[in-house]
């Protein structure tokens, strides 16, 4: 997807965790998208098994313990997963400190490297850009008509790609997204 100078939106990954819980390092699954040239290059997505026991938020998303029972955990599933990182400008996420929390503290509890890739939150993107409030990742999806299956991570991810696509096509989104691609 070009923008309007032309050129492609810088190359980034869209990611999104669900967690069982409250602690950021309970994720029960993960999901990334690699957007090169302006458009999807890659998708991987994996159920994980968190070092925690309590599954309080599978009423969000209907991961339970039963539905990781024989997934990986961040450790084993993360250096496959992060090879999808290589050569990004930036890493996006709805609501990204939430993501960002979630990814830093697996990567902590796995003795793993953090990626050190600045991050693009796109809810304050679609504050910003299309100025919406709420702009919570369902509004911000039925405002610029992007399909989501809400907190199915393959799905967030694939809109908070979109959403960032999408603001690249207008002025103020490539001048508040240019900053990324050096």
């Amino acid at each position: 997807m070009s923008g309007l100078d032309g050129g492609p939106v810088p190359d980034f990954v869209a990611i999104d965790f669900e967690t069982a819980n409250r602690s950021p390092r309970s994720a029960v699954a993960v999901a990334l998208v690699r957007v090169s040239g302006g458009e999807v290059a890659a998708r991987r997505a994996t159920f994980l098994r968190p070092p925690t026991r309590s599954y309080e938020f599978r009423k969000i998303h209907g991961i339970d313990a039963a539905t990781v029972a024989e997934a990986p955990n961040f450790a084993t599933a993360w250096p496959e997963l992060s090879s999808l990182l290589r050569g990004v400008y930036f890493l996006a996420a709805h609501n990204a400190a939430f993501d960002m929390a979630v990814l830093r503290a697996s990567c902590a509890h796995a003795g793993l490297v953090y990626p050190n890739r600045p991050w693009v939150c796109t809810l304050a993107l679609a504050r910003r850009i299309w100025a919406l409030a709420p702009a919570g990742l369902a509004h911000t999806c039925r405002h610029l008509g992007i399909p989501l299956q809400h907190h199915d991570p393959r799905s967030d991810a694939e809109a908070c790609a979109t959403i960032v696509k999408s603001a690249w096509t207008t002025d103020a989104g490539q001048a508040w997204l240019r900053p990324f691609r050096r």
